[in-house]
């Protein structure tokens, strides 16, 4: 694993759940409220923790075995309950308001790309009061057609070019693999946070590792630290 350049970013795309968030309790609240109301047993906490980042359609395919009518019946109670709920729950990581001061300190255009639905994830940003903070916010489509990492970061990308952002050298912060794969899917690099979900070995094909978000101002400001 290489350390990140020290050539300056040109904008910033953002993961949300495990990153910004620690989303894991209303997310895996409605999972449970899913399962109960399905009739299905429900996993253990520990368990229903891997299904916290990946697509959910995903998660209901390889983790539950749902069939996709299965899977189509699951994602309406589970949204339901967590539109109304367990979207609420979530607070953001201690020390993630620094990160955006940098980020807005430095003038770095900044998209969310996150597989969360846009709905739900623009509700927890404007719970944080940061929605002034993006120039994007990319989510998964309503109908998750549009929910894999590598498709938001590509709407994330159409997005920011209409808009006329510099993307000669982006980067994605994020903590989980499939972060790194979506974004080495379009040529971009990964900055891997180490206060998410992802387990050690997702880390593999980051740029670099992110201890803390002090740690991480470090590695997308390094003159910052220079100068400091």
């Amino acid at each position: 694993m290489s350390t990140a350049p020290t050539a300056p970013w040109s904008c910033i795309l953002l993961d949300l759940d495990g990153t910004i968030a620690d989303s894991a309790p209303g997310i895996i609240g409605s999972l449970q409220h899913m399962f109960r109301e399905l009739g299905r047993e429900v996993p253990s906490y520990e368990s229903l923790l891997h299904w916290v980042g990946p697509p959910l359609l995903d998660a209901f395919r390889d983790f539950a075995g749902m069939t996709p009518a299965e899977s189509a019946e699951a994602l309406v109670v589970y949204r339901t309950h967590y539109l109304d709920q367990g979207a609420y729950e979530s607070v953001m990581f201690e020390g993630m308001p620094a990160v955006f001061q940098a980020i807005r300190d430095e003038g770095v255009p900044l998209s969310l790309a996150t597989s969360k639905p846009e709905l739900p994830a623009s509700l927890i940003i404007e719970k944080f009061g940061l929605a002034d903070r993006f120039t994007v916010l990319c989510g998964a489509s309503a109908d998750e057609v549009r929910s894999a990492k590598a498709d938001v970061i590509e709407e994330a990308l159409r997005r920011l070019t209409e808009l006329g952002v510099d993307l000669s050298n982006p980067v994605m912060v994020g903590d989980r693999k499939h972060d790194v794969e979506g974004a080495a899917a379009h040529g971009i690099p990964t900055i891997f946070v180490d206060w998410g979900y992802g387990p050690v070995e997702e880390r593999e094909r980051a740029i670099a590792v992110a201890e803390t978000p002090a740690d991480l101002i470090r590695l997308l400001f390094p003159h910052r630290a220079a100068t400091a």
